[in-house]
């Protein structure tokens, strides 16, 4: 079917009379969907906001289905003027491959009366990561949602089409051709030089041609980096030298320079010289980078900073790591290696301005070098990347040598002895919005620092604490508004998570106390991936087999793993690896992960496969590197405390996978409330019946949940049983949630007394299914989520909708093959169970009624 005759069929060409909620505004907001044959095809959705284009990379392409949820990876912004690109862009550069228009058109949110309140409701819809809009394109027109899956962190988002009059089941992507020239990729690949247009500056040759022109963007927010714990080596990443001073951008524009911190607080008089040195550079230009001031052997120290700033001596040297502009071109788009290269070249020879090298690969050297060194750390950069204003980024890490944080001074201890003003600095940070104690200073002060900092604490004195905790001193507290910010090095981490010998380093006037919170390495830092790092994508989406040498080197999440015995057959009869188990949990990591953080974990090892059976290991002993989180816990079975493996990031989930575990088995409660569970469980297990009854005995189960009005989710257990679990959100003690859970078991007894049990001997329950509530007791656990089973055929524990409950359903549907597709096509059908807890006096009144 031709485009044109899409448009008759759908009646696309013809708008029908709007309903009030799709009342157009006037001067309407453009999109665009670019077809991209990268090295993976997908669609790219832009949507124009602010000048620019959101992006969003659609693997799969849009639906116009709404019982179909795509996949949408938040990326980079784009230039406005990008929407008419449509070509070719050259190998050598970001994204080489062919593009074309696949739809264009406008677009507003939903109720807008004009442009103004479009952009009004769009800006609040992305920033909540819940964006309504109706689309008035080619291909697609109605009502569209992008909802962000978890944190304001996260770049996953999903896109749906809602329920309107173009709501289809038909394959909109099959009608494969631009929208503006009728080219499809293949017209493109065969013809490049034809069908192109001038490529932006994302996409620019390395040939001299001229830059697209744009405006020099004004207060921009800096580029950030994820913290994470060790170094690696990648030939796709470069290393700097992390800097120990003031993140710094510098606008120069006709030889007059802005100088301002992350927080648009000007530097201009602090750094007037490098300010007037800046200016002989006669180019307009944005620059990143970080002021500093250098010790005799040259190396970087906040401290020494400070003094510099205090006294107006020192060597102050500005530097530069990056190129956002240059006379009139936005150069963010480029990757990272050719603004870098642009970059030297513009850099004259000037006393305290430094170009920022790099070197490339050697990771794990450069930090041995920067330990030996006594400096700070270093900063790892993917070379493609692009600069993402605002962002923190998992395109650039760094990995710290010495341990330090940002800190809201919340108050002061009275001095003892002879010191004079004060004794120590009470600290916290913000979690969840609220001011949290993460220990005392009272080392790094002369006694002019002393002082100074007691003139300034003084006019903020409050008369009660700004925590909601009751922090305990040992010596009276002044307690004063949380309005300063300081830089302290430590030690470690307590288990209460105070800071171990704080130093304090100085004051931090160029940050926001609001935007003060603990220094931790995030478990979403990317894996870089590894040199001659093997993957593959099947039809269906998910990660086909591929061939594992014995033993791999891999770099996740920062660190090295050394993963062995790749090629071991797990499933004779399937001939699944070793190999295999690894890259599926790969695969579905970022799902799975939210289910397993902060969950000690009882690891089920089957080394050998499933043939010969594995072994329960509880106690972690000394196996586990140093990365990977662990957590003492007393258990009465055994008086004495055990240390749990807990799996907080995709390395700690590989490192499992490697030690043979096919099965994951999270506990029900995290470390935050070990005796408070997120959920109970109706585990259904049948003795000797077919699985056709255990489907029956969930009906039965959602059904004394739904008179209850406790919301429930249902997964197959992998093997022949179910699981319903039901939110708590740790609101009550496992006793209370297993006697709750008793009294379900028994209500959906009594409605299906033929075929159920509630007798734990299976000698007892022969053709029947079991009800077990009794899972629901500190240490006890299930498979988790999307965790593999060692059975035959690789099964899966699967979550589903209730819909998906029926006749017909059979658990052996469900295997490593086609998780991960059905992951990218349907998200996390069991995100519910982390959200709010049920109401359990309203659930038994309801029950009691």
């Amino acid at each position: 079917m031709s485009l044109e005759e899409y448009q008759r069929k759908r009646d696309l060409t013809k708008s029908p009379e709007p309903r009030a909620k799709h009342r157009k505004p006037e001067n309407l907001l453009r999109f665009v969907i670019h077809k991209h044959a990268a090295s993976h095809l997908h669609y790219d959705l832009r949507l124009e906001l602010d000048g620019v284009l959101k992006s969003w990379a659609v693997p799969k392409g849009p639906s116009l289905d709404p019982s179909i949820k795509r996949l949408a990876m938040l990326v980079e912004d784009h230039p406005y003027d990008y929407r008419e690109f449509e070509g070719v862009i050259p190998k050598g550069n970001y994204g080489a491959g062919e593009v074309i228009i696949w739809d264009a058109g406008t677009y507003h949110a939903l109720a807008a009366r004009d442009r103004e309140q479009s952009e009004k409701l769009l800006r609040e819809g992305f920033d909540k990561g819940d964006l309504k809009f109706v689309l008035e394109g080619h291909k697609l027109k109605g009502e569209f949602a992008l909802v962000r899956m978890q944190s304001e962190k996260d770049n996953t988002w999903l896109l749906l089409k809602k329920h309107d009059d173009y709501a289809t089941r038909e394959d909109v992507t099959a009608h494969d051709r631009s929208v503006v020239s009728n080219a499809s990729i293949e017209d493109l690949k065969g013809n490049p030089a034809g069908l192109a247009k001038p490529v932006q500056a994302a996409q620019l040759e390395k040939t001299g041609k001229k830059l697209p022109q744009a405006p020099m963007p004004r207060e921009v927010k800096p580029m950030l980096a994820t913290s994470v714990k060790e170094p690696f080596n990648d030939p796709e990443w470069i290393f700097e030298l992390k800097l120990d001073g003031y993140r710094c951008i510098a606008e120069i524009e006709r030889g007059k320079v802005a100088l301002y911190s992350r927080n648009n607080i000007s530097f201009n008089l602090r750094f007037a010289t490098v300010a007037r040195t800046l200016a002989s550079i006669a180019r307009d230009a944005v620059l990143d980078g970080e002021i500093v001031a250098l010790d005799e052997e040259g190396r970087s120290l906040f401290q020494l900073l400070q003094n510099s700033v205090r006294t107006g001596q020192g060597n102050i040297c500005y530097f530069i790591f990056d190129l956002l502009y240059l006379d009139g071109s936005d150069l963010r788009g480029l990757p990272l290696l050719e603004r870098k290269e642009m970059l030297r070249n513009l850099l004259p020879d000037l006393a305290d301005i430094r170009y920022c090298d790099h070197i490339v690969e050697l990771g794990q050297e450069f930090f041995a070098l920067a330990i030996q060194n006594n400096l700070e750390g270093i900063v790892a950069k993917r070379n493609d990347s692009r600069y993402q204003t605002g962002k923190r980024t998992r395109d650039w890490l760094k990995i710290k040598i010495r341990r330090q944080q940002e800190a809201v001074i919340c108050g002061f201890t009275k001095p003892r002895g002879s010191r004079q003003h004060f004794g120590s600095l009470v600290l916290g940070v913000y979690q969840k919005g609220e001011l949290v104690f993460i220990g005392l200073a009272g080392g790094g002060f002369d006694e002019s620092g002393l002082k100074k900092l007691h003139a300034l604490l003084e006019p903020l004195v409050l008369p009660g604490s700004p925590f909601r905790e009751q922090v305990k001193t040992d010596t009276p507290v002044k307690w004063v508004k949380p309005v300063l910010v300081c830089e302290v090095e430590f030690s470690e981490w307590t288990d209460e998570m105070h800071m171990r010998h704080p130093i304090f380093l100085g004051l931090r006037d160029d940050k926001d106390p609001q935007t003060v919170v603990r220094e931790e390495f995030s478990s979403e830092a990317p894996a870089p991936p590894a040199a001659g790092s093997q993957k593959a994508e099947n039809s269906s989406g998910g990660r086909s087999r591929v061939k594992n040498p014995q033993k791999r080197g891999v770099v996740i999440d920062g660190h090295r793993l050394e993963l062995s015995n790749l090629d071991k057959v797990f499933w004779p009869s399937e001939g699944f690896t070793k190999g295999d188990v690894i890259e599926y949990y790969r695969a579905v990591a970022r799902w799975m992960l939210p289910h397993l953080q902060d969950r000690p974990e009882s690891l089920y090892r089957t080394p050998n496969g499933i043939i010969e059976g594995g072994f329960f290991q509880k106690e972690a002993g000394e196996l586990p590197p140093p990365w990977v989180t662990t957590r003492e816990i007393f258990s009465k079975h055994v008086d004495k405390r055990i240390k749990y493996f807990v799996c907080q990031d995709e390395a700690t989930l590989v490192y499992m996978a490697n030690l043979g575990c096919i099965e994951i088995n999270p506990w029900l409660s995290r470390l935050q409330s070990l005796n408070f569970p997120d959920y109970f469980v109706i585990d259904l297990d049948p003795e000797d019946i077919p699985f056709p009854k255990v489907i029956e005995a969930a009906l039965a189960v959602h059904e004394v949940l739904e008179r209850a009005g406790a919301p429930s989710f249902p997964k197959t257990s992998g093997a022949t049983g179910m699981h319903i679990y039901v939110p708590l959100a740790a609101k009550y003690d496992y006793d209370t949630a297993e006697k709750f859970a008793r009294l379900v078991a028994a209500l959906v007894h009594q409605l299906v007394p033929d075929f159920t049990s509630l007798e734990r001997s299976p000698r007892k329950r022969q053709k029947k299914v079991y009800l077990d509530f009794l899972q629901n007791k500190p240490g006890q656990t299930l498979a988790a989520p999307y965790s593999i089973r060692p059975r035959p055929g690789a099964t899966v524990s699967a979550p589903l909708t209730w819909d998906e409950v029926r006749p017909g359903l059979e658990p052996g549907q469900f295997t490593i093959k086609n998780m991960p597709s059905r992951l990218e096509k349907r998200g996390d059908l069991f995100r519910g169970v982390l959200g709010a807890g049920i109401d359990l006096e309203a659930c038994l009144e309801n029950l009691g009624s």
